[in-house]
């Protein structure tokens, strides 16, 4: 198997850190998917990273689906197969990918001319991620994990959305949110975090 995508993507950072955790054989080979002589309009229609090319010469994308087959390779589950814990755990990931979305979608309206900025856009991103945040605190639990008693795709992805935030979107959310600050301190050590992390991105 290869994994395309870029190093700064959180989309494909996601899928690394999952390979990771499971010690999977799978390359990453790092593409641009605006080059022009970039592989990634063959693999995917879309022309998103990150793209999964199997063994069986098809392709997979985007990050959600590709995260889940990965987990499925090999036990122990990240994802729940079945049940109330399943749904909550994907419920997790889509309020990450909704959190990474947002601060992608600042970013790029941040970027533009200042003139040909939108203040209304760049506002409402930036509440859609002060709204997630808040979710995110008032429903971690108490222990060291977001699901039950062990690590799971929850921690993972929101273990990601919020270092792409601290990367991209740098603010104090620490201060509104101490429970989900002392979480992340805990859960980022891991190697398949600390291994995956952008250029530029490293801890200080």
């Amino acid at each position: 198997m290869k994994l395309y995508g870029s190093l700064t993507s959180p989309y494909v950072r996601k899928a690394r850190a999952l390979i990771r955790e499971k010690n999977l054989a799978c390359e990453f080979v790092v593409a641009d998917a605006w080059a022009a002589d970039s592989p990634i309009p063959a693999l995917n229609p879309l022309g998103k990273v990150p793209v999964l090319a199997l063994d069986n010469g098809e392709a997979l994308f985007d990050s959600p689906v590709i995260v889940e087959y990965l987990d499925a390779l090999q036990a122990p589950a990240l994802l729940p197969v079945s049940g109330t814990a399943r749904w909550e755990t994907l419920r997790w990931q889509a309020l990450a990918d909704g959190m990474l979305d947002a601060t992608v979608t600042r970013l790029l309206e941040s970027r533009r001319p200042a003139e040909q900025q939108s203040t209304e856009n760049i506002r409402r991103q930036e509440e859609k991620v002060a709204g997630s945040l808040e979710y995110a605190e008032r429903r971690l639990g108490r222990g060291q994990w977001f699901m039950a008693d062990r690590f799971s795709l929850a921690d993972l992805v929101m273990a990601v959305a919020l270092e792409y935030i601290d990367f991209r979107y740098p603010h104090d959310w620490r201060g509104r949110h101490a429970r989900l600050a002392r979480w992340l301190a805990g859960v980022s050590a891991r190697p398949s975090l600390v291994e995956t992390r952008p250029p530029g991105m490293e801890k200080k």
